[in-house]
Order: C-alpha cells, then sequence, then structure tokens
C-alpha cells in the first residue's frame, strides 16, 4: 500500500502564489493609483480599500482563470498548478469564488457608483475566465477587466468618473488589446502579426493629445521612455533567433504601470517615486513568481 505525501506548506503557498500570478499585483495597485489620482483622491483609508478590493477581484479571477482552462492546461500547459497535480480542480474553484466575493464586498461599501462599477467588473472577469479561449476577440474582455478597474479607482476620488479618467481606461484598454493578442499565442504556436502590436502604441497618441504647452516636452520625454521599453519587450518576439513570448508578455504587464505615470505624472516627486516603486516591484515580483 503506497501512500501519498501531503504537499508541505511551503509547497501549497507557492502553488497559490502561482495560480493568483501576484507577481502582477503591482499594476492592479497602479490602476487603483492612477484612477484615484485622477479624480483627486485624498482619502487614504478609501485607497486602501480599493486597493484591498482589487487585489482580491485580480487574485480570484486568476484562481477561476485556470480553473475554467483546465483541461486546456492538461494538453498545453502541463507545468500550471492543477495540471501538475498540485491543487485539485475543486479546490481552486472555491479560491477563486472566495477572492472574488471578498474583493466585491470590500468594494460595495465604497458607495454607489463603485459598487456598480465593481460587479461590471466581476462580471467582465468571469465572462472573460469562461470563454476567452473559444473567440478570437477575447484580448477585447481582457481590456475590458482593465478599463472597469481604472473607472472604479476614480469613483472612489473627489471628482469621479471625469472624461479624463474615462480616456485612461479607454487608452489602457487598448494598451491591454495589444498585450493579450501576444500572450494569446504563447501556448499555442502561431503566426504573429505586427498590426495587432500597434495597439500598444495607444498611450503615446493620447499623451501627445493631452500634453501641449509647456508639458509637451515632458510628454517627449515620457514617450521615449515609454516606447524604449516596449521596443525592447517586443524584441523577444520580433528580432530574437528563438522567440520569447513569455519574456515579452512579462515585461509589456510591468509597462501598464509606465502607462498609468503618463496618465497622471506631475511635477511631484512622490507621485513618480510611487510609479517607479511599483514598477520595481512588478519586474521583482516576476523573479519569483511567473506572470503569465
Amino acid at each position: 500500500m503506497s501512500v501519498v505525501a501531503a504537499p508541505a506548506p511551503r509547497g501549497i503557498f507557492r502553488t497559490l502564489l502561482v495560480l493568483g500570478r501576484v507577481s502582477n499585483l503591482p499594476t492592479v495597485w497602479s490602476n487603483c493609483l492612477a484612477g484615484w489620482l485622477l479624480a483627486q483622491g485624498s482619502d487614504l483609508f478609501t485607497f486602501f480599500l480599493l486597493c484591498t478590493g482589487a487585489t482580491f477581484m485580480y487574485v480570484g479571477g486568476m484562481y477561476l482563470n485556470d480553473a475554467f482552462d483546465a483541461q486546456f492546461d492538461q494538453q498545453h500547459r502541463p507545468e500550471r498548478p492543477i495540471p501538475a497535480g498540485n491543487i485539485s480542480l475543486a479546490a481552486v474553484w472555491i479560491w477563486g469564488l472566495g477572492w472574488l466575493s471578498a474583493g466585491l464586498v470590500c468594494l460595495v461599501f465604497l458607495g454607489k457608483t463603485t459598487a456598480i462599477f465593481a460587479l461590471l467588473l466581476a462580471l467582465a472577469i468571469l465572462l472573460y475566465d469562461a470563454v476567452h479561449k473559444m473567440f478570437s476577440v477575447s484580448p477585447v474582455l481582457m481590456a475590458s477587466c482593465r478599463f472597469f478597474l481604472i473607472l472604479l479607482a476614480a469613483s472612489t476620488g473627489t471628482e469621479g468618473v471625469t472624461g479624463m479618467s474615462v480616456w485612461v481606461a479607454v487608452v489602457l484598454a487598448c494598451y491591454i488589446v495589444g498585450l493579450s493578442y501576444i500572450a494569446r499565442k504563447e501556448s499555442v504556436q502561431s503566426p504573429l502579426r505586427y498590426w495587432p502590436c500597434l495597439f500598444l502604441a495607444a498611450p503615446v497618441v493620447l499623451a501627445w493629445i493631452v500634453n501641449a504647452g509647456q508639458y509637451r516636452l515632458r510628454s517627449i520625454f515620457l514617450c521615449l521612455i515609454f516606447l524604449a521599453w516596449v521596443i525592447w519587450c517586443l524584441s523577444f518576439i520580433f528580432l530574437s533567433r528563438q522567440r520569447n513570448i513569455g519574456r515579452c508578455v512579462s515585461g509589456l504587464l510591468a509597462g501598464i504601470v509606465i502607462v498609468d505615470f503618463m496618465a497622471v505624472w506631475v511635477a511631484d516627486p512622490e507621485t513618480a517615486f510611487s510609479f517607479a516603486m511599483l514598477f520595481g516591484l512588478a519586474l521583482l515580483f516576476q523573479r519569483f513568481i511567473p506572470a503569465t
């Protein structure tokens, strides 16, 4: 009679972190900070609840992503926790729904408008997780999650959701469309087209439009930094002899922080430091937990 040893606590903890793709959490906090600053947020406790709720919803969405993809991962990504046997499918369903519900509980108390956007975000997460392997337009569904997160964050600020926060959400969504298109090719070896990558340049377009006069030079400086980062990431799939989609996508995910910074940057060292720290955390976390 053979006995299967239970996973060590450290192994279970790492499995939970991998399932939640927690290396991407700094980009979630960056979205929250951008939306909150765009709406002139000032209440730090509200911001804390916002980040907590968004964190729970993101982690829950990632757990449910693996739950829905269990059969696909069995064939194409056997290293993922469920097909690798590190955790049961039933446990992932319970964890995922629990995290998502906890996030909603944190956010619904921040006001009626915030509660509405939280519900829209939850629906977008569930819809994406359920159908993203079935339709070629799934990058748009992924983008809608970040779109609603920016608006949710803005709804907690003094000014609420303004035209500028909507435009920032649209631009971020465009960036996510380009990123998600590339990420879809990671598990399936198929040709990559150039044109969807043009969506990655959307932040530059907005920055050029809204920054005129004395702000134009600052805008150009940030745009050059952003474009240099995007080109460096894309070089792993278009200029490398052996394309490395995972590394490209991980870099572009960290680049979300730069997109957020471009949207809200003012002559404030504290703001610049906050986004720089989040960008550094995203890169640091990726060294220990896969971003995809």
